[in-house]
């Protein structure tokens, strides 16, 4: 049974270097703000409206958290086993769905636009993660997780590799950008854009790839690792201004369950403690520096001294 600490600062914040010291605010713990899923993914802020949804994949659900209220109800359902959620710069919903196998927006008006369902004739396999760059081009993760299976989708043959694509946002063109990360999952930019990092989550052990995204904007280039993983679970993760890598991790031991940071260059340093393993994350609030942690059952939060890359 979690409960929430009762003296600053939270023992469940610790650094682990004295860099992630200016990034920790003492007078800040973690919240739970809601609990009662199944397996808690992809959360989103929305600032215009005050809240944050998420994904409850078993459940087949989208979930919505109004800061203003604290009151925690379902936004949509079904939602053809949503993982992955962000927002284009329109402020508009952008979705992975591994139950339709696709790429969704949701318009302001309700209405549901399929964005990517296939390549080259081919049915994609279960998006899984995505994020839209400032140019609008969305950029998304496509593991075959959620066809393996009942569980977190349909059972169903993997029809293609497990690819990271680039959707256009003028010609609408689906085109892969990286065909050789061994389960690609959670993604995200740097603050300026040079890079996309990547997931490897069937690597052993799990490893975070960088790569250079080209002059052009559209390619992608040098892949590397940038952290090996050990022990870890890396899955889904967002970046700060500073460049720091906030990711979801856990699975094995208690110690482990949480948020794992990394410096620009890959070091670990600090690690937020939660009683269950982190799979996703996202900044929100009114400046973004309020983290928000999809941890298996549960959404917890915690106020941070940074802010997330805006459109992360």
């Amino acid at each position: 049974m979690w409960e929430p600490t009762q003296r600053y600062p939270d023992p469940a914040v610790r650094s682990l270097t004295p860099a992630f010291n200016a990034l920790h605010l003492p007078l800040a713990a973690v919240e739970r703000i809601a609990t009662g899923s199944r397996w808690a993914e992809g959360p989103v802020w929305f600032g215009d409206g005050r809240y944050l949804l998420w994904s409850d994949i078993p459940n087949d659900r989208i979930m919505r958290w109004d800061e203003a209220t604290g009151q925690v109800g379902v936004f949509r359902g079904p939602s053809n086993n949503a993982n992955g959620n962000t927002r284009d710069r329109q402020g508009r919903l952008i979705t992975c769905e591994h139950g339709g196998r696709r790429v969704t927006r949701t318009e302001y008006d309700g209405r549901i636009t399929v964005l990517a369902d296939t390549y080259e004739g081919k049915r994609l396999n279960s998006p899984n993660d995505v994020v839209v760059k400032s140019d609008g081009s969305i950029w998304f993760t496509d593991p075959p997780f959620g066809i393996v299976g009942y569980y977190q989708g349909e059972k169903a043959e993997q029809e293609l590799p497990a690819n990271v694509y680039r959707l256009d946002p003028d010609s609408g063109r689906l085109d892969v950008v990286a065909d050789d990360v061994n389960g690609p999952n959670g993604l995200a930019f740097s603050p300026d854009e040079s890079k996309l990092y990547v997931i490897e989550s069937r690597a052993r052990p799990r490893t975070i790839r960088a790569f250079d995204v080209t002059a052009q904007g559209s390619r992608l280039a040098n892949s590397r690792v940038l952290v090996d993983a050990g022990p870890g679970t890396p899955d889904g993760f967002r970046v700060d201004i500073h460049g720091n890598l906030w990711c979801g991790w856990g699975m094995g031991t208690p110690e482990r369950d949480g948020v794992r940071v990394f410096s620009p260059e890959g070091e670990p340093i600090g690690h937020i403690g939660l009683p269950e393993r982190c799979a996703n994350l996202c900044f929100g609030g009114k400046h973004r520096n309020r983290l928000f942690m999809a941890s298996c059952t549960s959404i917890y939060s915690l106020y941070v001294n940074t802010q997330g890359v805006a459109g992360g």
